[in-house]
C-alpha cells in the first residue's frame, strides 16, 4: 500500500527489512538546494536554476561533465555559467539535512548503505565525506558512465552493494529519482524536505518523508 508520511497525510508505510539501503546524495541526505539559492542570489533564481539543472540531467542519459550541465542550466535561466564553478569553489560548504548522519550511522549497524549520485566521482566522493556515515559504496554518474534516471546507474549502484534490486530500498531526492529508482525495481522512499511537488512520485514511494529521522520506524 502507498502511504506518505508528510505532514496532513496518513502515517508512513513501513517498509520490509531491507538487505541494502542507497540513498540519492545531492538532495536525499545534504540540503544542496539552500547552496544553489545562495549562489544565484534568492530562493526564486536558486530554484529555477535547479529545477532546470534536474531537467537537463534526467535527460542526458550518457555521462557528459557534470559542470557543463549546471553550466547550461544557469545560462538558460538568466544567470552566469559562471555558477557552476562558484558552485564547484563551495562545494564542501554542503551541509546534511538535520540528522542524517546520525541516522545513517545507526542504519549502518546492521544493513550495509551505499550512495547513487548524479555527480562526477570527484565532486560526488567530496560530498558523500560530508554527510559524516560509512559508505561501503559511492556510485556517481561518472563512474557508471550514466546519468539517472537511466537503468544502468542503478543497477551499478546494486552490483556495486552486493545485492540484487529486490534486495535494495532506494532512499530517493528528486520526483524523477522515485521514478527511475521504481522502474529499476527498488522499493522506493522519497526524502522531500524541499517540498517538491509531484503526484506521480508520490504514487510510486511507499513513502514520503519530510524529515529523514523518520526513516528508521520505517524499517521493520
Amino acid at each position: 500500500m502507498k502511504a506518505s508520511g508528510c505532514s496532513g497525510r496518513q502515517p508512513a508505510a513501513r517498509c520490509s527489512h531491507p538487505g541494502v539501503i542507497l540513498f540519492d546524495l545531492l538532495s536525499a541526505l545534504l540540503d544542496s538546494w539552500s547552496l544553489w539559492d545562495d549562489i544565484a542570489g534568492g530562493r526564486g533564481p536558486g530554484r529555477r536554476w535547479r529545477m532546470e539543472y534536474l531537467e537537463l540531467t534526467y535527460a542526458a542519459g550518457a555521462y557528459v561533465p557534470y559542470l557543463d550541465l549546471v553550466a547550461d542550466s544557469a545560462e538558460a535561466v538568466g544567470l552566469p555559467r559562471d555558477c557552476a564553478h562558484e558552485l564547484e569553489a563551495r562545494w564542501d560548504e554542503l551541509a546534511p539535512w538535520p540528522g542524517a548522519g546520525e541516522v545513517l550511522r545507526r542504519l549502518a549497524e546492521d544493513r550495509p548503505l551505499g550512495v547513487v549520485t548524479n555527480c562526477s566521482e570527484t565532486m560526488g566522493r567530496r560530498a558523500a565525506d560530508l554527510v559524516g556515515a560509512p559508505f561501503e559504496a559511492v556510485v556517481t554518474a561518472e563512474s557508471a558512465g550514466f546519468y539517472k534516471p537511466d537503468a544502468r546507474i542503478y543497477a551499478a549502484g546494486a552490483k556495486a552493494m552486493g545485492a540484487a534490486p529486490a534486495e535494495v530500498l532506494f532512499v530517493a531526492g528528486s520526483p524523477f529519482d522515485v521514478i527511475g529508482a521504481s522502474a529499476a525495481g527498488f522499493a522506493v522512499v522519497w526524502h522531500n524536505p524541499a517540498g517538491l511537488l509531484s503526484p506521480a512520485a508520490e504514487a510510486a514511494a511507499a513513502s514520503v518523508l519530510d524529515d529523514l529521522r523518520e526513516l528508521p520506524s520505517l524499517l521493520a
